[in-house]
């Protein structure tokens, strides 16, 4: 293996004004901070990029995204580090929310956690069918508190808590479809590619300006996210250190 695939990357390729951004980890596209810093410093250059009217975001392999990386979560110590553990998806759920190009997520995958959250910040989002999600977080004593502004957005506060206590329970393509969080599912990854493609070629052939504008108008009233996801980082860099967090970490250790 090599040390890009050991250690995880983001890559960009840009053609016809479309930027492709895509992440990979090889423990199932889980994302240590180091990461989660390249995908904002990605996203924030490509907010600014003229030659960029429309981004798809998409992973590599079977797995769409298992959420924070789980190494980093047993070794946080302090409250400090909790909440900066925490603050790597909400640094990249307000990247994706204050960039200025449309978002399209491209879903191959089930996703888990943060992983959930980077769907909910997609602006159009397609999905194979076995493309499941789930919020398992209570279930280790914390809960999706940072995401939860995001997948909330998308698929209603009923969902989003039907979701968050359920955490074992894995909720079908058709559900996301359902509640809105997918724009569109699709039965096999050849597809998937082709109807990302189109999609992304569409957009991009719009006028540039009016697409800006239309995503404004899509995220009018979240500017206060910028310190609304910190201060739910806060919240769930404590909890990691409660007795029943620090044994359910050692129960999934074991």
């Amino acid at each position: 293996m090599s040390d890009k695939k050991a250690i995880g990357y983001v890559d960009v390729a840009t053609h016809n004004k479309v930027a492709t951004l895509t992440f990979y980890h090889p423990a199932s596209n889980s994302f240590p901070n180091y990461l989660l810093q390249q995908l904002v410093e990605q996203l924030d250059q490509l907010s600014v990029n003229d030659a960029v009217n429309v981004i798809v975001l998409q992973s590599e392999n079977e797995v769409f995204c298992a959420g924070a990386s789980f190494d980093e979560l047993l070794s946080i110590q302090n409250k400090e580090d909790g909440t900066m553990f925490f603050s790597g998806f909400a640094k990249v759920i307000n990247a994706m929310r204050s960039c200025s190009k449309l978002i399209i997520g491209r879903v191959q995958g089930k996703a888990v956690g943060g992983g959930v959250g980077l769907i909910a910040a997609c602006d159009y989002v397609i999905a194979t069918e076995n493309s499941a999600v789930k919020l398992s977080e209570i279930a280790i004593g914390i809960g999706p508190f940072v995401i939860e502004p995001a997948v909330t957005r998308k698929v209603g506060v009923s969902a989003f808590t039907e979701m968050s206590l359920s955490p074992l329970e894995w909720k079908s393509s058709q559900w996301a479809l359902a509640k809105g969080l997918f724009s569109k599912v699709v039965a096999s990854a050849d597809e998937l590619d082709a109807e990302i493609a189109a999609k992304a070629s569409e957009l991009a052939s719009y006028n540039p300006n009016a697409l800006i504008e239309i995503k404004k108008t899509a995220w009018q009233g979240t500017a206060h996210w910028a310190e609304l996801l910190v201060q739910r980082a806060a919240i769930s860099g404590d909890l990691v250190l409660s007795d029943f967090t620090k044994q359910a970490l050692e129960n999934f250790k074991k």
